[in-house]
């Protein structure tokens, strides 16, 4: 291994990228626990929703797919400069550490809870779980890997129609890998948000865009491809779409209006992520990082650090936001009492305050962020810096 693998520079375009996403993030979260929304509408639910609060929602739709993929392409990238072997245990044992901090720091963050009857097994589980699986896959030839991502991704809406009921181990496991769902065993309930399947295929396609960011790959052949990619991609959305025919189960629908039918034809199924999902958003993402490898400007160096420290942001996001949301609560004269049999009416904030408490966790995070950054950069020593 010589010395140029070795010192390999960041790509600069992926923390970027994966930077936008986690402040993306941080709105959805923010909107959880601070809008006043009147009997838990969902804000894709085109007969209840306004279009503020649509597109408020969807557009925090690109950061799963989008950290998920890069977080493939990141792991090819690591694989340069270790062994194979090195990057399969250290995408085992990251993965598994993801799964721990899904299952007790991350859960209790979510609920301020002690609860060992109820767990959520939501993004990070889905993607520990993926990295897991990628420790494996990583040992196969570059094709197969890509062969099985495009199979995931393509085909697992093929099962939408299969279902497995009751709280049976089959019915459980079923949940793991395709239909969002609950079980319970022992008197513990599992909720399995994030069924497994696709986001695998996600992660190892993220791994196999990683061979374009090679030692000595040809910049510009990079972007061409990346542009290429990212408008077939989108084209490729734009047909399925409009056809109706395979990707989603949720097929889009004329509107009273012209703005909700084409808020009809972007709203794609999450829960487990549709393959038009999933083209909706990582065409873009593969836009953008063909036309901003070498952006630079003070916005972009800023947006930078949240991608360069994303778990240990994901945490400090959720738990500081949490606290605000419990602070909103006494501001507004409520006790905790009054939130045990839901939100409580008059609890919460409009959109608009909505979106400027958003911005003032981003402002605020931006300094551990890169205290942590930092951090990190000056003490390379320490192994386990990298699994947060």
């Amino acid at each position: 291994m010589n010395t140029l693998t070795l010192n390999k520079p960041r790509i600069q375009s992926i923390d970027l990228l994966r930077g936008l996403v986690m402040v993306i993030m941080a709105l959805d979260h923010v909107r959880d626990f601070f809008h006043a929304n009147p009997n838990f509408i969902d804000p894709t639910d085109l007969t209840k929703t306004t279009v503020p609060l649509f597109l408020t929602r969807w557009i925090t739709h690109f950061c799963a797919p989008v950290f998920m993929f890069l977080s493939g392409t990141s792991a090819f990238i690591a694989g340069q400069r270790k062994t194979k072997k090195e990057l399969s245990i250290f995408l085992l044992t990251r993965g598994l550490w993801l799964i721990f901090l899904e299952l007790t720091i991350i859960g209790f963050g979510w609920s301020f809870q002690l609860d060992i009857h109820h767990f959520g097994l939501l993004v990070i589980w889905a993607l520990g779980i993926s990295m897991v699986v990628l420790s494996g896959l990583i040992w196969l030839p570059f094709n197969a890997i890509l062969v099985i991502g495009l199979l995931l991704v393509c085909g697992h809406n093929a099962f939408d129609t299969v279902h497995v009921q009751g709280d049976t181990m089959g019915a459980f496991g079923w949940k793991l890998l395709h239909e969002q769902g609950d079980a319970t065993f022992g008197g513990v309930n599992i909720f399995v948000m994030y069924p497994i399947i696709p986001w695998v295929g996600v992660m190892a396609l993220g791994y196999c865009l990683g061979k374009l960011y090679s030692t000595g790959f040809d910049v510009t052949k990079r972007k061409k491809i990346l542009a290429t990619l990212g408008l077939s991609v989108i084209v490729l959305f734009l047909a399925l779409r409009f056809s109706n025919i395979y990707g989603d189960h949720s097929h889009w629908a004329s509107q009273p209006d012209g703005v909700f039918t084409f808020l009809s034809f972007l709203n794609c199924t999450k829960y487990p992520p549709s393959l038009l999902y999933l083209t909706m958003t990582l065409g873009p993402a593969l836009l953008f990082l063909a036309y901003t490898e070498n952006i630079a400007s003070r916005f972009s160096n800023v947006i930078k650090i949240y991608g360069r420290v994303p778990m240990f942001y994901y945490l400090c996001h959720l738990y500081l936001i949490h606290l605000g949301a419990i602070a909103l609560i006494f501001i507004q004269g409520f006790k905790p009492s009054d939130f045990d049999n839901g939100l409580p009416s008059g609890y919460g904030l409009n959109l608009g305050m909505t979106y400027l408490v958003w911005i003032t966790v981003i402002v605020i995070l931006y300094f551990p962020c890169r205290w942590y950054d930092r951090y990190k950069s000056n003490h390379k020593e320490n192994k386990w810096l990298s699994y947060l």
